[in-house]
């Protein structure tokens, strides 16, 4: 995900296995069978039990799941947003990158309004938008409210067929001023990164320097709304592909911003593509109120600069910060 505003249900995962008695007292040789009552700590019938119903149970929801995509008996809203399956199956593809490879913690998410609309601005990084899928669990699964995040994307997303409906499935939508302003206004968590493919696919020499923020538009479907921005800051995407290098004459052959070179990619081929298992920080700051505005000064072209200027020193502030309190990006190795 990538770009800006241009001017112009929760399931809970069931795991299927079946419980054990480690801790169980084996019983007297002497003892006969009929007799042999289990310890409090080792009642393997009782547990066997409990792992039969949780893989009952566990094999209905599933067949319920299916059956309901099956007669269309699921809802999505007027974006295509699915919330079930996004919870169910395509978020939960990426969990075990956020929770296990990537080992994201999370700071501030108590600025992040529970029940009310707000744009959660935030920097862009990576070379491949990885950090638009971790902020999008990040939002769902450790905000309290179980947040969706509706990210606006470049044009770009939307031109490619699978990736393009697979967005829209997930609640995002197209960056321009319409879809922004209706989604703000619904009270909807909207995600922007400013910087655009100039922050994803800037060299690895450059990383945690913020890019220019484009021109606003971000801020002034704020101020229309009267919605908080929320200033985020990701640490951690940089490094999972250190761009080194650009293979731009294939890249404009292709209809691509860029095509990187990294230390693995196109060396080693397809697993190049494997990310490096950095370590993240997701943090969030204190909101900026835009509420006290009119909702004509979003035209004011001064107001919005100044404005989105100061989001953008927030934000940088925020990246120094979590860079000193993340450490190295690979730990315990470095």
């Amino acid at each position: 995900m990538a770009g800006e505003p241009a001017e112009t249900d929760d399931a809970q995962v069931i795991p299927i296995t079946r419980a054990r008695s480690p801790h169980g007292s084996p019983p007297s040789d002497h003892e006969p069978p009929s007799e042999r009552v289990p310890s409090e700590r080792g009642a393997a019938p009782d547990e066997d039990g409990d792992g039969d119903r949780d893989l009952d149970r566990g094999l209905a929801e599933m067949l319920a799941f299916l059956r309901r995509r099956i007669t269309g008996e699921y809802e999505v809203d007027e974006f295509g947003f699915d919330p079930e399956l996004t919870d169910k199956v395509l978020l939960e593809l990426i969990r075990p990158l956020y929770r296990h490879w990537f080992r994201v913690e999370t700071v501030g998410m108590h600025n992040v309004p529970g029940d009310s609309g707000a744009l959660v601005v935030a920097n862009h990084s990576g070379t491949l938008p990885l950090d638009g899928l971790m902020l999008q669990v990040a939002l769902h699964d450790d905000h309290p409210e179980r947040r969706a995040v509706r990210l606006l994307g470049a044009d770009l997303v939307y031109q490619l067929p699978l990736l393009g409906h697979l967005s829209r499935k997930t609640g995002h939508t197209l960056a321009c001023r319409d879809d922004a302003d209706r989604l703000l206004r619904k009270g909807e968590l909207v995600g922007v990164f400013p910087e655009g493919f100039k922050g994803v696919g800037k060299p690895f020499s450059e990383r945690y320097k913020l890019q220019r923020f484009g021109r606003g538009g971000f801020v002034a479907s704020a101020i229309r709304a009267g919605v908080p921005i929320v200033p985020c800051s990701i640490v951690g995407a940089e490094e999972i592909y250190p761009k080194v290098g650009d293979l731009r004459f294939l890249a404009r052959a292709l209809g691509l911003p860029y095509l990187p070179i990294t230390p693995l990619f196109p060396l080693l081929g397809p697993l190049g593509l494997v990310p490096l298992p950095s370590k993240w920080m997701i943090g969030f700051g204190e909101p900026i109120r835009t509420d006290q505005f009119d909702p004509a000064d979003a035209d004011d072209p001064m107001l919005v600069f100044n404005l989105t200027d100061q989001v953008r020193e927030v934000i940088q502030q925020q990246l120094n910060e979590l860079r000193l309190q993340r450490g190295h990006a690979f730990p315990p190795f470095f």
